[in-house]
């Protein structure tokens, strides 16, 4: 059974204005009628969570990302899975530019001007690294509810990976290449760095990598290594921004290979001439007979004259293509498997799996050893409504009101702080008192609403 993902990218949710508020709107509610349909009709009827390569908001503010997750709660509900499985990366939109100091703009016009080594000498500074990540402020409390934190040392961050068959795995490597924005970037003279510190995806025998990023590969300055990088380390890179849905295959030597899906726009910008609406539902599958990687796309694409998504016969030469990727990783786990075979028998590959999705230790809790204690059933769902439905103020509230932060104590509270804090009430056995009191907040919030 194949893993199904609903991929949206550029949704803008702030953008609208004027007239064009109500067009949306309607396409977004007409996205996941269609989304729901089509997911119903493919084997298990049902996703394993979403995908979105950026630009949820349009300029940060934390008023878009109510919006945002309201439709995006409305889409998992529709396609059957879980509201907390969905891998997200930032994009240029989702920067709220209003937060950047004059020192910030400085920092940003010396490492424009230079290159990596200036990168590395700012993210090796925890104040200058602050104030660039300070303008992700609204859209690092969203993201970190769906527990894709942002990390703030500039590394990549993973925490899903897909059982695709016994020991075939896909795993969601999620990186940032919108720190160095500032809103007149262009591909022409690349002025952005993904940067090497986030250069450290591990090869594990039995599991491929699936890379999402905003940027496609052009945009960045150091566009040669990153290329060379993620095409040895990666067999699909994800991206978004340039609105123009379009696949690339390469063989980077005989059984590998690498693919790059770069998305269309749930809802373009409003500068352009023509509404383009478009979106994909992935299928992830292991291939039997190539003990390779299966990617299905099923491109949509908004029908201006009947008003409705409908299946996109010309961008990638289907309604929906199939393409088959040698997999290294996958080859490797097999060998392990047959230099156990003669000590173990084992048990014949059943002809019909579930896909089985899984939640990974973070790369920066395995270097420092951080012990991760197994998660109480409703976890994630309190995780996300902590950080994505309360203020900074309220979750300070709660956390005080269980005795998280000690009464005299003086110290700023940033997010990683609060997450720490969070699992300690967890560990506490308190998830239920923490559940009750998000309920009162958001209560309170709802009735003053009405």
């Amino acid at each position: 059974m194949p893993a199904i993902f609903v991929h949206l990218s550029d949704i803008h949710f702030g953008q609208e204005r004027d007239q064009t508020l109500y067009i949306h709107d309607d396409v977004k509610r007409e996205l996941i009628a269609d989304a729901a349909r089509v997911v119903h009709d493919l084997r298990g009827g049902a996703a394993h969570g979403a995908l979105v390569t950026g630009d949820i908001a349009y300029s940060g503010k934390a008023e878009q990302y109510i919006d945002a997750a309201k439709w995006l709660d409305q889409i998992a509900a529709a396609v059957g899975c879980d509201i907390t499985r969905i891998q997200m990366v930032p994009g240029n939109h989702d920067l709220d530019r209003d937060m950047l100091s004059r020192a910030g703009q400085l920092l940003l016009d010396d490492i424009r001007a230079g290159g990596a080594e200036e990168y590395e000498k700012v993210l090796s500074n925890d104040l200058d690294r602050g104030t660039l990540f300070a303008r992700f402020q609204a859209y690092g409390s969203f993201s970190e509810g769906y527990d894709c934190v942002l990390d703030t040392q500039g590394r990549y961050s993973t925490n899903m990976r897909v059982e695709l068959a016994p020991g075939r795995f896909i795993k969601f490597v999620r990186m940032n290449s919108s720190l160095l924005c500032h809103g007149k970037e262009n591909d022409e003279e690349p002025e952005l760095l993904v940067g090497e510190r986030q250069f450290t995806i591990p090869r594990d025998d039995g599991e491929e990598v699936v890379v999402l990023i905003h940027h496609p590969l052009h945009w960045f300055k150091d566009s040669a290594a990153v290329s060379t990088y993620l095409k040895s380390r990666s067999r699909l890179l994800i991206t978004g921004h340039e609105h123009n849905l379009k696949v690339a295959m390469e063989t980077i030597e005989e059984g590998t290979d690498f693919m790059t899906l770069a998305a269309g726009a749930a809802v373009p910008s409003k500068s352009e001439t023509a509404y383009i609406f478009t979106y994909n539902i992935i299928e992830f599958d292991w291939d039997e007979d190539s003990d390779g990687l299966a990617v299905t796309i099923h491109p949509r694409v908004w029908n201006p004259k009947m008003t409705r998504f409908e299946a996109d016969d010309a961008r990638l030469g289907g309604p929906s293509p199939r393409f088959l990727l040698g997999c290294p990783n996958f080859r490797a786990s097999a060998r392990v498997v047959e230099d156990n075979a003669a000590a173990k028998p084992l048990d014949p590959l059943p002809q019909v799996r579930e896909a089985v999705v899984e939640m990974v230790i973070e790369p920066k809790d395995l270097e420092k050893g951080v012990a991760v204690p197994l998660e109480p059933p409703n976890y994630r769902l309190v995780l996300l409504r902590f950080f994505r439905d309360l203020t900074e103020g309220e979750r300070l509230k709660v956390l005080s009101e269980l005795d998280a932060i000690p009464s005299d104590s003086n110290d700023r509270i940033t997010q990683t702080i609060e997450r720490r804090l969070f699992d300690w009430v967890v560990q506490q056995g308190h998830i239920d008192d923490l559940a009750k009191l998000i309920d009162r907040y958001i209560a309170g919030k709802n009735e003053g609403e009405r």
